[in-house]
């Protein structure tokens, strides 16, 4: 709405339009005393959406705008629920309290919660990393850059080969990413959109080309880059490709969460052509993740496999059935420290018994750095850590 018609409403519906209008894309949770409101089309869709009450508030016009609220004690939920839909929603807060206020009392959006943003557990699957996608196009080439800001994973890579697409959509469906942030050149691809769409079910947001730089100054600065041996990265000038995936997907997560990203301090930068290629059809059809007929885990190949003491296992082990190695090399490594582990029982039997007072480390890490772990979430983060040095000590 412009300035002029804002101005014929009450002042808080001035406030609360002044704000919608920054966040056109998301439903507005409009915090007033111990609700969040929603107003005009955000609250008939979160109405149709959440099963709740659609009334009405007065607003200094005719006709009483259209209203549905949430308790903020229970807000969380209905958020994960609006998630679960593909919707965005902005969380504005009062950021003063209403008894010390003169007027209107202050407000101001503190997190955009997104389908690739959300650190939550009781919104995430424990043993499921929830990774957000940066995609980069620049004519027939891609960069990719890959982040599951629950756990502080990020990960990075170009496709400059033959057949790119095709690299490109096995790559979304190694990683089956909730959120695509994706640039100009490739949302304006009507083909190219139509077979991602039509692959993957996923939220797209289409983000701002200014924010996909080459420039590696500030990650080189913030980051260690690295290989998937961990070796530092000397030549990151020369894949500017994945520079502007990483740098787009950083200012997004940053712009939508509204922090530092204290906890994340290393990117992987990896070769395509480390990972046996596997589209989405033969992923589907080897049933390695979920199943094909209804999506469960009971039957597939993880659910056979998976005997691991954490989450933070269970998702590691997902990660390597989704990324079969072709190196020899690795998969001779891989396949010792197998072999250790099995043929030495008593050393199994103490690492299992340590994990199993191991908790999910890298999310109760990811709390602490978006300031929202409570007591609870510490003291388990302090007895977790405690265990850490007993597993590195044991012994063959």
């Amino acid at each position: 709405m412009s300035e002029n018609k804002n101005k014929e409403f009450s002042p808080m519906m001035q406030r609360y339009l002044e704000t919608k209008e920054q966040y056109k894309d998301c439903i507005l949770f409009y915090r007033l005393g111990d609700f969040y409101e929603m107003f005009f089309d955000d609250a008939i869709t979160a109405a149709r959406e959440l099963e709740i009450t659609l009334t009405g508030k007065d607003c200094g016009q005719e006709e009483r705008a259209p209203m549905a609220g949430v308790p903020h004690h229970a807000a969380e939920m209905y958020i994960s629920r609006l998630i679960a839909k593909g919707y965005k929603v902005a969380i504005c807060e009062q950021l003063e309290d209403p008894k010390n206020a003169k007027g209107i009392v202050k407000r101001g959006v503190i997190r955009v919660v997104t389908p690739g943003t959300i650190v939550e557990s009781n919104m995430l699957e424990e043993r499921k990393n929830n990774y957000i996608m940066s995609i980069f196009k620049s004519g027939i080439y891609f960069g990719i850059g890959v982040c599951d800001i629950s756990t502080g994973e990020f990960y990075a890579a170009e496709i400059k080969d033959n057949n790119n697409f095709p690299q490109l959509l096995d790559e979304i469906a190694r990683y089956t990413p909730s959120e695509l942030v994706i640039n100009s050149n490739l949302a304006d691809c009507t083909e190219e959109m139509s077979k991602i769409r039509e692959r993957f079910q996923c939220y797209i947001t289409r983000f701002q080309d200014k924010f996909y730089d080459s420039k590696p100054d500030i990650i080189k600065l913030r980051f260690n880059l690295v290989d998937p041996n961990q070796k530092l990265i000397e030549n990151i000038e020369e894949r500017s490709f994945a520079v502007a995936s990483i740098n787009a997907l950083i200012e997004y997560i940053e712009q939508t969460q509204m922090t530092s990203l204290d906890h994340i301090n290393k990117i992987t930068i990896y070769q395509i052509s480390k990972y046996m290629s596997l589209d989405i059809n033969a992923r589907r059809n080897l049933e390695i993740t979920e199943k094909m007929r209804d999506k469960s885990k009971k039957g597939t190949l993880l659910w056979v496999l998976d005997k691991t003491s954490t989450s933070m296992g269970g998702r590691h082990l997902r990660r390597w059935l989704n990324d079969p190695l072709i190196d020899t090399l690795e998969i001779n490594r891989r396949l010792e420290s197998v072999k250790e582990l099995k043929e030495n029982v008593m050393l199994r039997g103490d690492v299992i018994d340590n994990l199993k007072k191991v908790y999910d480390i890298e999310r109760l890490a990811g709390k602490m750095a978006y300031g929202n772990a409570n007591a609870r979430d510490m003291i388990t983060l302090k007895n977790s850590l405690a265990r850490l040095p007993e597993v590195v000590n044991l012994q063959c």
